[in-house]
């Protein structure tokens, strides 16, 4: 298995981004044609997941990937979710909410699903977070910050035990429900644990046992932030 878990793969154009050779190493990874699925974030809403996914699948076809197949997995699907995993040779996890996509995943045994899996993956937001061992579902909605329901951390598809934080170019200086995002919540939150928050355009990249970011990333660990990897680096973690 291959696995490049980013914080969103493409530019605001809907292109590729090829920062920190990403699209380089797609090319490298995936045949061509390729049987691609798009697991969904939101398996109830599926007007949004088929808009979610023609998108993705016109951001590889602009880039010159083409596929041989190009299924769904939500709620729809899920009972063919076995063999739908079987038959693919690159599994897109979709961004969304972190805690409905880790339901889901749950629901359908997607870690279990995954094992063994000879193909390529390619994480999108909260598809990037859940496939680590332990997520980080840091607080998003109004009202999940001052909750003392919500569950922070949760079970994950164990790809990786790295908690990646995304986008974090937009969010580095926001507030939620009266908390500081990064002062008032993941630091604190990163007692006895550690986060790796990246922008845009980096990634986690994973093969044989090997786990390398690629470009901007900050280490958040034990309440302490510091920037660990720049534009155009690497660090192997």
């Amino acid at each position: 298995m291959i696995a490049f878990l980013t914080s969103s793969p493409c530019l605001e154009s809907g292109a590729l981004n090829p920062a920190n050779g990403l699209v380089e190493e797609l090319r490298a990874a995936l045949p061509n044609p390729c049987a691609g699925l798009f697991a969904c974030s939101s398996p109830d809403d599926p007007a949004a997941t088929d808009r979610f996914a023609a998108a993705m699948r016109e951001s590889f076809e602009a880039a010159g990937f083409r596929f041989s197949r190009w299924d769904i997995l939500d709620h729809r699907t899920q009972d063919a979710a076995a063999g739908l995993i079987r038959g693919a040779e690159l599994v897109v996890l979709a961004g969304g909410h972190v805690p409905t996509q880790n339901r889901f995943f749950a629901e359908i045994g997607l870690r279990a699903l995954l094992e063994g899996y000879p193909g390529a993956i390619l994480g999108i937001s909260a598809g990037s977070m859940n496939s680590a061992e332990r997520v980080y579902a840091h607080p998003e909605l109004p009202g999940e910050a001052v909750d003392p329901a919500y569950r922070r951390f949760l079970p994950g598809l164990g790809l990786t035990e790295v908690m990646l934080l995304p986008h974090v170019q937009s969010w580095r200086y926001d507030s939620l429900d009266g908390l500081r995002l990064i002062e008032d919540i993941a630091v604190p939150d990163s007692v006895g644990r550690c986060f790796y928050a990246v922008p845009d355009g980096s990634w986690l990249y994973l093969r044989e046992g090997r786990q390398e970011l690629r470009g901007e990333a900050w280490r958040i660990a034990d309440g302490r932030m510091e920037q660990v990897c720049r534009e155009g680096e690497s660090l192997i973690l």
